[in-house]
């Protein structure tokens, strides 16, 4: 199987960490999605990534269906089967997916408006979500050990994309809990410093 990913996409780093986990191989693939590939599009109509590419079946996209596949693929390593520990992780997921969609809400309207035309106010809306969610995953922190599951590495990659891209903001102040984390969970899984999101 073939995953199209761009390094720095937080959601390719979670499916990419998550594959890992798995044991099951992915051949990765980094594409340009500015530049509207033609594999990509043929795959995937929306020309977004992570886009999961299996041979004789149809693509996969959007990396909650990517990773509830590879679930499926891995006979269960990648969430709990029992309630309520099930419903913690997919939580946490979305949680951590909505971070990670605030935060390229605020590199979208950077990146695509003149200076003098960004809207601060939306980009100051988005933040307040991040903040809240950050504060809430502080003193919530989920159980991290050798049972990870998508939840935690939803968690790595959104922390990973801050990091990233807004070192500037640095989100660790206050939150030291959470700041301890990112170790916590590199204990747990050594891929983490070559498949977290990068430049």
């Amino acid at each position: 199987m073939k995953l199209l990913y761009s390094p720095a996409s937080p959601y390719a780093a979670k499916v990419r960490m998550a594959a890992h986990h798995a044991g099951i191989r992915l051949d990765a693939e980094k594409v340009d999605t500015s530049s509207n590939p033609p594999e990509l599009l043929a795959n995937n109509p929306l020309g977004k990534i992570p886009t999961l590419i299996r041979e004789g079946e149809p693509p996969i996209y959007d990396s909650v269906a990517i990773m509830h596949y590879l679930d499926r693929l891995s006979g269960g390593k990648l969430y709990p089967r029992k309630d309520p520990k099930r419903a913690d992780a997919d939580v946490l997921e979305a949680l951590c997916d909505g971070v990670m969609d605030s935060l390229l809400a605020i590199m979208n309207e950077r990146r695509s408006r003149p200076e003098d035309r960004v809207h601060q106010p939306w980009i100051d809306k988005q933040w307040d979500k991040v903040s809240r969610a950050l504060d809430h995953l502080n003193g919530h922190l989920p159980k991290t050990g050798k049972k990870l599951n998508g939840g935690h590495f939803a968690l790595a990659a959104a922390l990973s994309y801050l990091d990233l891209r807004f070192s500037d903001k640095d989100w660790r102040y206050g939150r030291v809990e959470l700041a301890a984390w990112p170790d916590t969970f590199a204990k747990h899984f050594a891929g983490f410093a070559e498949m977290k999101a990068a430049g």
